[in-house]
């Protein structure tokens, strides 16, 4: 069993994260009306990194120290990410973004990558919002980041790959 669902249990089927969202993958606040922090949060979790690194990263904290893996649950994810304004590929663009930027936070790119890839975004717009970030992420902190997108979406089902022109092909 996923992680994910190990923690939210029964409820699952009652919030399922396709509940949450709309077509285009906008939280949509009339669906998260009356639910926790930690509902909403949970549903994000599933539909952003169910399977992936995210999830992982987030079950790893729970072993360690379970209060980490509670806020982000509840804070980053149900909190913040459940906002509405923005779009979630937008976000999951931004999050990568801040990774970049960071230069050492790769296991997060992973994840971001993942979720980005997972709710519609191809790999020409993560690679072209990470190179955004040259000048203020530095050379080697984008060149990790642009193998690493590489590596993230072969491993992803139906990724497109880019040319060196920057097309999709």
């Amino acid at each position: 069993m996923r992680f994910a669902q190990w923690l939210l249990g029964n409820r699952l089927t009652q919030f399922g994260p396709e509940r949450a969202m709309s077509a285009t993958n906008t939280v949509t606040t009339d669906l998260f009306a009356g639910k926790t922090a930690c509902e909403r949060g949970l549903e994000l979790l599933i539909r952003l990194h169910g399977g992936y690194a995210g999830e992982r990263m987030t079950a790893e904290m729970e072993r360690i120290c379970p209060d980490f893996a509670r806020m982000t649950i509840e804070w980053a994810l149900g909190g913040v990410m459940a906002r509405p304004g923005l779009d979630l590929r937008t976000r999951q663009l931004v999050l990568s973004a801040s990774c970049v930027t960071l230069g050492h936070a790769m296991p997060q790119l992973h994840a971001h990558t993942e979720a980005a890839l997972e709710i519609g975004a191809s790999k020409t717009e993560i690679v072209e919002t990470n190179l955004q970030m040259l000048f203020y992420a530095g050379g080697p902190a984008v060149r990790n980041a642009l193998a690493l997108v590489d590596e993230v979406s072969a491993a992803h089902r139906g990724t497109d790959t880019v040319a060196s022109t920057g097309e999709s092909v």
